[in-house]
């Protein structure tokens, strides 16, 4: 992670926002993260999960809701 997250200039506009115009801010920021997050197919997951040889059915559920877990799904 970059030590500086915003350059001085974005810094100083922040200070001038209103209340409303900081969450607005904030909301389009949080909208450009996740734009840039990975994804991951869930189903297809699994579906790999459960084509590995010895793991089970009730293996690949066990699996498949600790990844659910940490994925806060």
């Amino acid at each position: 992670m970059p030590d500086k997250i915003i350059d001085r200039d974005t810094y100083r506009s922040i200070k001038k926002m209103s209340r409303e115009e900081l969450q607005g801010f904030l909301m389009r920021y949080a909208d450009e993260l996740q734009k840039d997050a990975p994804t991951i197919d869930l189903q297809e997951v699994e579906k790999e999960i459960r084509a590995i040889k010895g793991i089970g059915e009730k293996r690949a559920e066990e699996v498949m809701a600790v990844i659910e877990k940490h994925l806060e799904v």
